[in-house]
């Protein structure tokens, strides 16, 4: 047996240095390894063996994965919010008919849709929609979330089938391992404001600081590891931004500023929730809440999620 054990070390030591990427000869190798501890042979060299890999891997570059990731976050927030101006457009057609100079809603909704840039075919395609046969009114929705290491989400929908919002929702929350919440328990965390985002690579703090203050804007808050290396971020989805937060008074005066200062920014659909006590959790809790509000996100009646996530 030690002879045995002896001649199988050294087949291993020969095996580690070889180039060889037979499949076949390493998961024999594999087997008998397993097979072979009760004899006496150590597991480092079953170990070592099971480093080998059977083909070349395939990479991608990181920048690359994190370009790719980054445009798909820019597309679904670009997505998320020409549906919901659609769904808008429907229900206020729907309310008061598709003429803006008699329908006032409608007239809101469609200046709001040209400051956000939303194609013109989009508009035009939803309020024929409205008049559709079947087609019905969309209502609005908010639910309630309780997420992971303390965490409260808001998950506003604006649907024509509350049914289907309301199961679809429960399954992601259901099959994540969250709780749907009471209505109340979760929106006291947060607060209803106007908001402007800046990419920081177009802005620096001060010179947002200075036109905030010209605008009588309540705040500037700064995007978190704004000073960190690009491939410090996991995995690049996340865009970063400044946010004036603002009152729907000052919005317009702040936009003015902005564009006086030629200063390039994102507008709000309306309004965005931001949590009064954001809650720092750790490392598992954020992935993991990450990957709800994600799943959440698919769904094609959810509009925006908001969490109190630090």
């Amino acid at each position: 047996m030690a002879s045995f054990a002896r001649a199988f070390r050294a087949l291993m030591r020969r095996i580690s240095i070889s180039s060889s990427k037979d499949p076949y000869v390493i998961q024999r190798i594999q087997f008998l390894g397993g097979d072979l501890q009760s004899f006496g042979v150590g597991t480092r060299y079953v170990q070592s063996v099971r480093r080998f890999r059977a083909s070349e891997p395939v990479y991608m570059g990181r920048r690359s994965c994190k370009i790719a990731g980054r445009k798909d976050a820019q597309n679904l927030k670009k997505m998320k919010r020409n549906s919901k101006i659609g769904k808008e457009i429907v229900a206020a057609v729907k309310k008061g008919g598709p003429n803006p100079s008699s329908n006032t809603n409608l007239a809101a909704i469609l200046e709001k849709a040209r400051a956000l840039d939303i194609p013109k075919e989009i508009i035009e395609r939803n309020i024929k929609r409205a008049s559709e046969k079947g087609q019905d009114t969309f209502i609005e929705k908010v639910y309630e979330v309780y997420g992971f290491g303390g965490v409260g989400m808001i998950v506003e929908v604006l649907t024509d089938k509350i049914t289907r919002s309301v199961a679809d929702i429960r399954n992601v929350v259901k099959n994540s391992g969250a709780k749907l919440a009471v209505p109340g328990s979760i929106m006291f965390k947060f607060r209803r404001v106007r908001v402007v985002n800046i990419k920081p690579g177009d802005a620096d703090k001060d010179q947002l600081l200075s036109v905030a203050l010209d605008a009588g804007s309540e705040d500037v808050i700064e995007p978190t590891n704004i000073e960190a290396d690009e491939d410090d971020n996991d995995d690049g989805t996340e865009e970063r931004y400044y946010k004036i937060v603002t009152s729907s008074e000052g919005y317009e005066d702040l936009l003015s500023k902005l564009r006086e200062e030629g200063i390039p920014f994102e507008q709000d659909n309306g309004y965005e929730l931001l949590p009064l006590d954001p809650i720092e959790v750790d490392d598992e809790a954020m992935e993991l809440n990450k990957d709800l509000i994600s799943k959440l996100l698919e769904l094609d009646d959810v509009d925006a999620v908001y969490s109190d996530q630090k």
